[in-house]
């Protein structure tokens, strides 16, 4: 994906949005420019590193899950260049453990998708937590237990699946097929 991008405009607040997903991206980067922002376009971590080195964006959207490097190396990487940047993270499988360490690294909301251009918006001017988020009584499941703990050992080995097959006593095939299926919430 190359740097697709609206007119600059000095009045525009300037927004990096780096998804993999073609059509999602262009979707959401549309949705976001009729929305008032002057959109930037990458398809992977490392345009969005190029990006954003050209151009400190004050708004990010970032995919957690691309292929090469995490979302979650570029969230750092916004953050050490600007603080100030309002960076939310997307993701297709939540896990507390990414969106633990993609709040520490400093995103300020971290959204699983599907999502629409108005959440995302949303996200980035939302200040303080929500106290009235239901609190469920439910038990996770075995399938969701197991996967949290996949993702807290994958994270701990910075995304590195041999390690982490390592770390945890299994085959690495077999991770990699526990990785591609995404348990249910409970």
């Amino acid at each position: 994906m190359t740097d697709q991008q609206t007119e600059p405009s000095s009045d525009l607040p300037t927004l990096l949005l780096v998804e993999d997903d073609r059509l999602f991206c262009q979707v959401m980067g549309e949705a976001l420019a009729r929305r008032g922002f002057n959109v930037q376009v990458a398809g992977n971590v490392d345009e969005g590193i190029a990006l954003s080195e050209k151009t400190s964006p004050e708004f990010a959207v970032v995919d957690l899950n691309m292929p090469g490097r995490s979302g979650l190396v570029l969230v750092k990487h916004l953050i050490d260049i600007d603080s100030h940047t309002r960076v939310v993270m997307l993701t297709g499988f939540a896990s507390i453990a990414t969106a633990v360490e993609a709040i520490k690294l400093g995103a300020i909301h971290y959204l699983a998708k599907p999502v629409d251009a108005d959440e995302v918006i949303a996200a980035f001017y939302r200040e303080e937590g929500d106290t009235g988020v239901d609190i469920t009584t439910q038990p996770l499941s075995v399938n969701r237990i197991e996967w949290e703990h996949i993702q807290k050992v994958l994270n701990d080995h910075k995304g590195n699946i041999t390690a982490t097959a390592r770390a945890l006593g299994m085959h690495r095939r077999t991770l990699q097929r526990k990785l591609q299926k995404r348990p249910q919430l409970r």
